[in-house]
This record gives C-alpha cells, structure tokens and sequence, in this order.
C-alpha cells in the first residue's frame, strides 16, 4: 500500500513538473520564434512576387502617334480596346490597328455564331465612338507577339507609318517592347507603349499570388521572355 501511494506521488510529482511555468514559458518562446520566422518568411515570398509583377510593367510614352495598335489577347480584349479607344478620344493617333489572333470567342446571340476575338474588339471601338473608318483590322493571323511585330512592320512601311502606339495589358508590356523594338530596330519607325493598369482583366501586383490568373499573366511572362531570348 505504501509502495503504490509512493509510485502515485511521484507520477504526480512528475507531471506538475512537466507543467511547471519555467517549462511552459520556453514552449511560448519557441512557439513564438516559429511563429515570427514564418511571418517573415511570408512577407519577404509577398515583397519578392509584388516586385516581380511590377518589373514586367512598363511604359514608353508617345505624345502622338500614326496609329495605335492594339496587340491580340483574348483573355484581355476588353481592356485593350477600352484603353485605346481612350487614347484615341484624347487625339493621341488618327487610327486604330487589330491584329487578328484567329481565336473565337463565346456565342453571341445577336449574331447567331461565335464571333472571332478581332471583331468583338472592333464592335467595342466603335461603341466607344471609334469611327470605322479609323479602325484597320491586319486580316493575317497570328499566333504570337513576335508575329504581330514583324506584320506591324511590314504594314507600317508599306503605308509609310513613322511611329506606333502599342497596347497591351499591364505584365505583356515589357516583353511586348522588347519585341517591337528589336523588330523595328532599323526600320525608322519609332515604338511607344501603353500598358493597361491591371485590376480589370489581369489581378494586381499585390494579389497575383492568390488569383489562377496571376500564374499565367505573371508567372508565364517570365518563361515567356526567357523563351523569346532563346530562340530570337
């Protein structure tokens, strides 16, 4: 009887030991320590991904140009052609430029078929107030920023063009005038671009990360541009 009251003592004894405030004050400080480096963590992945969305926006602005073009993208039609009917009400360039990426869109009850992305682009202008005669659609299709380049190129000294207006959505920007401007290099004509500022069609930079779009729009960008380095 002794010996079990002493067996029970000592597990108890054990056990206010184990709990005892010293013991619990280090599983707080541990607990805290872990908590800090994982909120540290955190932030510096967030401040890495909110600049790298930015680094792929920029802008080469152009007063005036011989037309504004405005670069395929079908996830983000509306946005570009907004934005470029907005220059042209400012008078930044007598015409507007689509290039025909040959993609269809969704079915349109007006008109009873599933019209391309090109002419659902051209309707927004002209509900912008864009007259027809302004707009010029480039019929050839393309499949690539480097193709619209080279057929902008083309179109642009054919018609004796001297300076163009790019649009495009905010993290296309810096690749898109890379491209152009490589194109264009000995061409004489000058290359400007507008990016749209992202939150419509595109998430922004802070939240990139958490919206599936952000991983093809930001993320994509960069194998993109690594890409276009290898094979031009």
């Amino acid at each position: 009887m002794i010996r079990h009251l002493q067996t029970g003592i000592g597990f108890f004894g054990a056990r206010a030991h184990a709990s005892s405030p010293s013991t619990l004050k280090e599983k707080l400080k541990t607990a805290g320590r872990f908590a800090c480096v994982a909120i540290s963590a955190s932030t510096l992945w967030w401040l890495l991904a909110w600049g790298a969305a930015h680094a792929l926006i920029v802008r080469s602005d152009l007063a005036h140009a011989d037309a504004i073009v405005i670069l395929s993208g079908s996830s983000a039609y509306l946005e570009r052609t907004q934005k470029a009917a907005s220059l042209f009400r400012e008078k930044r360039a007598p015409m507007i430029i689509l290039t025909n990426d040959a993609l269809q869109g969704g079915w349109s009850q007006a008109q009873q078929r599933n019209p391309l992305f090109v002419e659902r682009e051209e309707q927004e202008l002209l509900l912008a107030g864009v007259p027809s005669h302004q707009i010029v659609v480039l019929p050839q299709a393309v499949s690539s920023t480097h193709d619209e380049a080279m057929l902008l190129r083309n179109y642009a000294t054919l018609n004796g063009l001297k300076s163009i207006l790019v649009v495009t959505s905010a993290y296309h920007s810096r690749r898109a005038l890379m491209i152009m401007r490589d194109t264009f290099s000995d061409s004489g004509v000058i290359v400007g671009i507008e990016a749209v500022s992202p939150g419509a069609d595109t998430p922004t930079p802070a939240k990139w990360l958490w919206d599936k779009r952000g991983w093809s729009t930001v993320g994509g960008e960069y194998l993109k541009i690594a890409y276009y380095w290898i094979k031009y």
